[in-house]
């Protein structure tokens, strides 16, 4: 028996102890109005807001809640449907209006909209919600941040069906920041409720009770097994959803996941490893859907304060001595857009990301490691996330082959899933580690306000520019057509290509794969599957 015949067997084998498990769902694929998805990921809480929730945790919000506004859809030139960063639609909110000096946004209230016990929401419930949103601290509260709202003062009731948030400064990402996950609208009488004097935010009650009023309701939750969605009947301010139910199953195991869509006993795999998306697709059994993660980089990040990536040269040479088109081909399967080989040191356009000027030069590799004192190398460690092996550990081996070509002996250091966030992004303690970010709001100063200001959460380089702070503190909150915006983005970028404390390696590709009877998948920024504008014939 060949290899790749054997693992497909022991993949099907390993399908049949998933099956016999909870049987009652189990046939639930060749129902009418019933979606099976098979995902990887993990949920820990239904409250996106409580302190430790994690990023699979983010669907729950996308999918159960509802926000003032939120982003449109566009159809790219492959049939992909994706997420617009340009178009913001009503949602709770009707329509909403600046002021003269764009400090204050007021939002007019759908009467439409009801939470699932079909009370209707008012202003009042927006507030606690926003309220709560900048209060509870963690990342909710610094994304809030990031649109310029930080402060319960800043959030106004008007009237019950008039809410306005009023803004210290006029930012352009006030609005896209109420169509992110973050500020979900919470039914305030149902939280108030279970809230107590050491809980007053309710969030214990919430952490397992949503109280919403988005398309779909939680119907059941089993801890590591599976969660259910049930279709809210009563939703008036989008259109309702096609599909009556949606089960998720949490199935750790990809080559699992794969032979339980290859059966047909799931309809959609979420976030498919590279490998599987250009094997469905020579099959042609499967349809993947995908498209590039908007403002995202898959990178290798050098830590600026362990030595010797404190030395720009060594940096450079580092990046000139990876294996950019293997990495792409044989990490990524082809399935990413190119980040380097960029013919020009100095940016011509504020497109973002884009590619960066290295490329595979061994020889200028070799000399500016001389240059910086290492003409014989050193030794160093190179760690990796496990929890996206499919992508990092093939890219790990290929780099610490490529740095020995230039005396750096890499050292493979293997992370849990589980701690990596702590190891990376809070104690920043990985000399050399390979890293994915992706920002939210859809512009580069955005993503250098993250990655590359000192202190911040996906700033795993350390690194510190006080050019790059000033670069990033003027241009964040400053409109995209002030004539100084392309001249301050530009400098920003290049400073980004002459200091290299994160080398670019590609742009990545959120996909999914699904039977030829699912449609309407959405590709998004978060990253998180929205359920409600998939259907199934």
């Amino acid at each position: 028996m060949e290899r790749r015949d054997f693992m497909r067997v022991a993949a099907a084998a390993s399908v049949l102890p998933f099956l016999r498990y909870l049987p009652t769902e189990a046939h639930a694929a060749s129902r009418d109005g019933v979606l099976v998805i098979v995902s990887g990921h993990t949920i820990n809480s239904l409250d996106l807001h409580r302190q430790g929730t994690n990023r699979p945790s983010y669907e729950v919000t996308v999918n159960i809640y509802d926000r003032l506004v939120r982003f449109g859809l566009k159809t790219l030139a492959d049939g992909t449907i994706s997420y617009d960063s340009t178009k913001i639609e009503p949602q709770i909110a009707k329509s909403w209006e600046f002021s003269e000096d764009r400090k204050s946004i007021t939002f007019k209230i759908d009467e439409r909209a009801k939470f699932w016990d079909g009370t209707p929401v008012t202003a009042h419930d927006v507030k606690w919600s926003f309220d709560r949103a900048v209060s509870l601290g963690g990342f909710p509260t610094v994304q809030m941040k990031a649109g310029s709202m930080s402060d319960p003062k800043q959030f106004v009731v008007v009237d019950d069906m008039t809410f306005r948030i009023d803004t210290l400064i006029a930012s352009k990402l006030t609005l896209p920041d109420l169509a992110v996950p973050i500020p979900f609208i919470i039914n305030s009488k149902v939280a108030k409720q279970h809230a107590t004097a050491k809980d007053p935010w309710a969030t214990e009650y919430l952490h397992k009770t949503p109280a919403g009023s988005g398309p779909y309701k939680i119907a059941r939750w089993d801890a590591g097994q599976q969660y259910v969605y049930e279709r809210n009947d009563d939703y008036e301010v989008g259109t309702k959803p096609a599909i009556k139910r949606v089960i998720v199953r949490e199935v750790p195991s990809a080559s699992t996941r794969r032979a339980l869509l290859e059966r047909k006993d799931a309809d959609l795999y979420t976030d498919v490893p590279p490998k599987d998306v250009k094997e469905f697709k020579e099959q042609g059994k499967i349809k993947v859907s995908g498209a590039p993660v908007d403002n995202c980089l898959h990178v290798l990040g050098l830590n600026v304060k362990y030595k010797p990536f404190d030395n720009k040269k060594v940096r450079q040479a580092i990046a000139y001595a990876l294996p950019y088109k293997e990495i792409l081909s044989s990490g990524a399967y082809g399935r990413g857009e190119v980040m380097f080989g960029a013919k020009e040191t100095k940016p011509s356009t504020i497109k973002w990301p884009q590619p960066f000027p290295y490329d595979t030069n061994i020889e200028k590799a070799k000399k500016l490691l001389e240059e910086a004192g290492f003409k014989d190398g050193f030794e160093t460690t190179l760690s990796y996330n496990l929890g996206m092996a499919d992508w990092e550990e093939p890219t790990a081996l290929l780099i610490q082959e490529a740095l020995k070509k230039i005396g750096i002996k890499v050292k493979l250091d293997k992370i849990p899933g589980a701690n990596w966030r702590t190891a990376a992004l809070v104690e920043k303690r990985l000399p050399m580690h390979l890293e994915n970010f992706g920002g939210w709001l859809n512009y580069p100063d955005y993503y250098f306000f993250w990655a590359y200001q000192y202190g911040h959460l996906f700033n795993s380089s350390n690194y510190k520019n006080e050019e790059m702070e000033t670069l990033v503190e003027k241009t964040l909150h400053m409109e995209v057509n002030n004539p100084e915006y392309e001249k301050l983005i530009k400098q920003m970028i290049e400073i980004a290509f002459e200091d290299v404390p994160r080398i670019p390696l590609y742009q990545p590709y959120l996909d999914a794969a699904m039977q030829k009877n699912v449609d309407g998948y959405s590709s998004w920024f978060h990253r998180q599957l929205d359920c409600s504008t998939l259907t199934k014939s």
